[in-house]
Protein backbone atom coordinates (compact mmCIF):
# COMPACT_ATOMS: atom_id res chain seq x y z
CA UNK A 1 0.00 0.00 0.00
CA UNK A 2 1.38 3.70 -0.76
CA UNK A 3 1.18 6.43 1.32
CA UNK A 4 -0.73 9.30 0.06
CA UNK A 5 0.62 12.08 -1.64
CA UNK A 6 2.43 15.05 0.16
CA UNK A 7 0.29 18.20 -0.23
CA UNK A 8 1.36 21.50 0.81
CA UNK A 9 -0.46 24.95 0.04
CA UNK A 10 1.35 28.39 0.03
CA UNK A 11 -0.52 32.09 0.03
CA UNK A 12 0.48 35.39 -0.07
CA UNK A 13 -1.39 38.81 -0.54
CA UNK A 14 0.51 41.08 -2.77
CA UNK A 15 0.73 45.06 -3.14
CA UNK A 16 0.81 44.67 -6.91
CA UNK A 17 -1.66 43.95 -10.17
CA UNK A 18 -2.32 40.86 -10.70
CA UNK A 19 -1.68 40.99 -14.37
CA UNK A 20 2.18 42.20 -13.58
CA UNK A 21 2.60 39.57 -10.70
CA UNK A 22 1.19 36.59 -13.66
CA UNK A 23 3.66 38.01 -16.23
CA UNK A 24 6.32 38.07 -14.24
CA UNK A 25 5.71 34.33 -12.99
CA UNK A 26 5.34 33.27 -16.83
CA UNK A 27 9.09 33.85 -17.49
CA UNK A 28 12.09 31.90 -16.58
CA UNK A 29 13.63 35.34 -14.93
CA UNK A 30 10.66 35.25 -12.70
CA UNK A 31 10.55 31.91 -11.21
CA UNK A 32 14.49 31.96 -11.42
CA UNK A 33 13.67 35.44 -8.94
CA UNK A 34 11.58 33.64 -6.94
CA UNK A 35 13.34 30.13 -6.27
CA UNK A 36 17.22 31.90 -5.76
CA UNK A 37 19.14 31.11 -3.74
CA UNK A 38 17.53 27.65 -3.42
CA UNK A 39 17.26 26.48 -6.88
CA UNK A 40 17.72 27.89 -10.61
CA UNK A 41 15.67 26.44 -13.44
CA UNK A 42 16.94 26.11 -17.08
CA UNK A 43 15.53 26.17 -20.09
CA UNK A 44 16.18 25.52 -23.80
CA UNK A 45 17.90 28.46 -26.01
CA UNK A 46 15.22 30.68 -27.17
CA UNK A 47 12.74 30.19 -24.61
CA UNK A 48 12.30 33.16 -22.04
CA UNK A 49 9.06 31.38 -20.78
CA UNK A 50 6.02 29.19 -20.57
CA UNK A 51 4.36 31.03 -23.02
CA UNK A 52 7.38 30.72 -25.55
CA UNK A 53 6.46 26.95 -26.32
CA UNK A 54 3.61 26.44 -28.07
CA UNK A 55 1.10 25.02 -25.24
CA UNK A 56 -0.72 21.66 -25.77
CA UNK A 57 -2.59 20.33 -22.59
CA UNK A 58 -0.59 17.28 -21.56
CA UNK A 59 2.30 18.11 -23.48
CA UNK A 60 5.74 18.29 -22.34
CA UNK A 61 6.90 22.65 -23.05
CA UNK A 62 10.22 21.99 -22.55
CA UNK A 63 12.58 19.85 -20.38
CA UNK A 64 14.72 22.01 -17.91
CA UNK A 65 17.53 21.12 -15.24
CA UNK A 66 16.98 22.24 -11.54
CA UNK A 67 20.69 23.73 -10.25
CA UNK A 68 20.83 23.84 -6.29
CA UNK A 69 21.74 27.17 -5.74
CA UNK A 70 22.48 28.12 -9.04
CA UNK A 71 24.64 26.01 -10.16
CA UNK A 72 24.86 22.50 -8.84
CA UNK A 73 22.54 20.18 -10.93
CA UNK A 74 20.29 17.98 -8.79
CA UNK A 75 17.11 17.24 -11.03
CA UNK A 76 15.17 17.35 -13.84
CA UNK A 77 11.92 18.31 -15.02
CA UNK A 78 9.92 17.70 -18.16
CA UNK A 79 7.81 21.15 -17.31
CA UNK A 80 4.06 20.18 -18.99
CA UNK A 81 1.04 22.63 -18.65
CA UNK A 82 -2.43 20.17 -18.33
CA UNK A 83 -4.69 23.16 -17.53
CA UNK A 84 -3.69 27.41 -18.53
CA UNK A 85 -5.86 30.12 -17.66
CA UNK A 86 -3.52 33.30 -19.30
CA UNK A 87 -3.92 35.63 -16.62
CA UNK A 88 -4.58 33.57 -13.81
CA UNK A 89 -4.17 30.22 -13.52
CA UNK A 90 -1.73 26.93 -14.80
CA UNK A 91 -2.01 23.17 -13.61
CA UNK A 92 1.29 21.57 -14.41
CA UNK A 93 1.78 18.07 -13.72
CA UNK A 94 5.73 17.50 -14.82
CA UNK A 95 7.79 14.35 -14.65
CA UNK A 96 10.82 15.20 -12.53
CA UNK A 97 13.72 12.71 -11.63
CA UNK A 98 12.99 13.09 -8.03
CA UNK A 99 9.36 12.34 -7.97
CA UNK A 100 7.21 9.91 -9.08
CA UNK A 101 4.21 12.46 -9.41
CA UNK A 102 4.22 16.33 -9.15
CA UNK A 103 1.36 18.54 -9.66
CA UNK A 104 1.39 22.36 -9.10
CA UNK A 105 -1.18 25.13 -9.10
CA UNK A 106 -0.51 28.67 -9.14
CA UNK A 107 -3.37 31.11 -9.11
CA UNK A 108 -3.30 34.34 -8.79
CA UNK A 109 -6.52 35.91 -8.20
CA UNK A 110 -7.08 40.21 -8.36
CA UNK A 111 -8.14 41.90 -4.62
CA UNK A 112 -8.48 45.31 -3.58
CA UNK A 113 -5.25 46.84 -3.57
CA UNK A 114 -3.35 43.70 -5.56
CA UNK A 115 -3.45 40.30 -5.57
CA UNK A 116 -3.30 36.83 -3.92
CA UNK A 117 -0.63 34.25 -5.67
CA UNK A 118 -1.78 30.70 -4.21
CA UNK A 119 0.77 27.45 -4.71
CA UNK A 120 -1.06 24.35 -3.82
CA UNK A 121 1.77 21.36 -4.56
CA UNK A 122 0.53 17.24 -4.70
CA UNK A 123 3.55 15.32 -5.11
CA UNK A 124 4.83 11.53 -4.63
CA UNK A 125 8.51 11.49 -3.87
CA UNK A 126 11.41 9.01 -4.94
CA UNK A 127 13.17 9.74 -1.73
CA UNK A 128 12.15 9.71 1.48
CA UNK A 129 8.99 11.53 2.43
CA UNK A 130 10.06 14.30 5.32
CA UNK A 131 13.34 14.85 3.56
CA UNK A 132 11.14 15.89 0.24
CA UNK A 133 8.57 17.97 2.13
CA UNK A 134 11.57 19.54 3.96
CA UNK A 135 12.94 20.66 0.69
CA UNK A 136 9.49 21.45 -0.87
CA UNK A 137 8.43 23.57 1.82
CA UNK A 138 12.00 24.92 2.25
CA UNK A 139 12.24 26.18 -1.28
CA UNK A 140 8.44 27.55 -1.68
CA UNK A 141 8.69 29.76 1.48
CA UNK A 142 11.66 30.67 0.09
CA UNK A 143 9.40 31.36 -2.87
CA UNK A 144 6.89 33.34 -1.32
CA UNK A 145 9.65 35.84 0.51
CA UNK A 146 11.09 36.56 -2.57
CA UNK A 147 7.47 37.39 -4.03
CA UNK A 148 6.54 39.64 -1.36
CA UNK A 149 9.76 41.20 -1.18
CA UNK A 150 9.55 42.12 -4.70
CA UNK A 151 5.76 42.74 -5.25
CA UNK A 152 5.12 44.33 -1.51
CA UNK A 153 3.20 42.15 0.84
CA UNK A 154 -0.21 43.38 2.03
CA UNK A 155 -0.04 40.99 4.87
CA UNK A 156 0.32 37.84 5.84
CA UNK A 157 -1.73 34.69 4.23
CA UNK A 158 -2.03 31.28 6.11
CA UNK A 159 1.05 28.98 4.83
CA UNK A 160 -0.06 25.43 5.60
Amino acid sequence: MTAAPVELRYSSRLRTPAADVWTAAMSLAGINAEAMPIFRMTAPPGIRGMVDAEFVPGQMLFRSRVLAFGLIPYDWTELTLVEFEPGRRFVERSRMGSMHSWQHIRTVDPVDGGCVVTDELRFEPKWPRPIARLMINIAFRNRHRQLKRRFGAMQEADNV
